[in-house]
């Protein structure tokens, strides 16, 4: 199912009065899109059709079933506050998409930055497709290569081609998500400036000079954005959903502005999937093949200190 037959009452409605919100929220939406949606320039997935503006305060993601499940349980969960607003399936220009709210509509100016979280950011059932059918892929040989020469095996580099398996976890190594169980995605400042070369930020000293510079050293944003952590953290504990459901390739979206003001969300959870019952996670475990630990807690846990020092000092 694509979900669509749930955009088919939208047809019915007055079509006037539809035409009328169009010519007042739609165009100025779609002059401006990427400026009125930095965020969606972040975390690689703004392909083309991937999202369209929405109504005001209203963003448009593709459609995905997994994504559309689990945002329609978490409106009823104890993570309600720190995920976007749902509003159910919509069709534009023959295409279906979830209807979410736009996380920046209230900041002037936000900088935004996307923390993906976790230990590994694919499934297991990636990683046992990938080696059903093994195909040496040369592009994934060429994307290590350029991130590091030497990480190919002699087999591999006379090959010029490496099974996505090994890609796969070869890329967890070099990111924070091994080492502290999240990893920057990308920045984007108030200022306009855009970063998302953190491919390579692993350690927790580059980590703080990433933190650093996105506050611009502010320890109100900081402590602003720690005591978020903390509730998001004690609502996670709490939540049936983050029990029962494998949180992979999610993200943590920070935004601030110049008043000081900062909120943290959970996005992104077009991989995220149920557990087959009654088997539950802990998110702290550490992963391996079988238990479906993701990591999201450490990566937790990890973020939350670097924070409490940063206030600290």
């Amino acid at each position: 199912s694509t979900g669509c037959e749930r955009c088919a009452p939208l047809s019915l409605q007055n079509k006037s009065w539809k035409k009328l919100k169009t010519v007042v929220h739609w165009s100025p939406f779609v002059v401006s899109f990427k400026k009125r949606y930095p965020w969606v320039q972040l975390a690689g997935h703004a392909g083309p059709g991937n999202f369209k503006a929405g109504d005001y305060g209203k963003i448009l993601k593709k459609y995905c079933e997994g994504e559309q499940q689990c945002l329609t349980y978490l409106m009823k969960d104890e993570l309600r506050r720190f995920v976007p607003g749902y509003y159910g399936v919509v069709e534009r220009d023959g295409e279906c998409f979830n209807q979410m709210e736009d996380l920046l509509a209230e900041f002037d100016s936000p900088s935004i930055m996307d923390c993906k979280m976790g230990t590994r950011t694919y499934l297991e059932e990636e990683l046992v497709k990938a080696r059903e059918k093994p195909k040496l892929r040369r592009d994934m040989y060429e994307k290590m290569v350029a991130v590091d020469p030497n990480a190919p095996t002699p087999e591999e580099h006379a090959q010029q081609a490496v099974l996505k398996p090994r890609y796969m976890q070869w890329r967890e190594t070099l990111s924070s998500t091994a080492t502290l169980g999240f990893r920057i995605e990308g920045i984007k400042k108030a200022d306009g400036t855009c970063n998302t070369s953190f491919k390579k930020t692993r350690d927790r000293q580059q980590v703080v000079q990433a933190l650093e510079d996105f506050v611009d050293r502010s320890t109100q944003v900081l402590e602003n954005y720690l005591e978020q952590l903390k509730e998001l953290q004690l609502a996670l504990q709490k939540s049936e959903f983050f029990r029962c459901h494998e949180v992979v390739g999610s993200s943590l979206l920070f935004v601030h502005d110049g008043s000081g003001r900062a909120r943290v969300w959970m996005i992104d959870f077009g991989k995220t999937v149920r557990l087959p019952p009654p088997q539950t996670l802990d998110h702290r475990t550490p992963w391996q093949e079988g238990n479906r630990e993701d990591g999201y807690l450490r990566g937790l846990d990890s973020l939350m200190d670097i924070l409490s020092a940063m206030v600290g000092r």
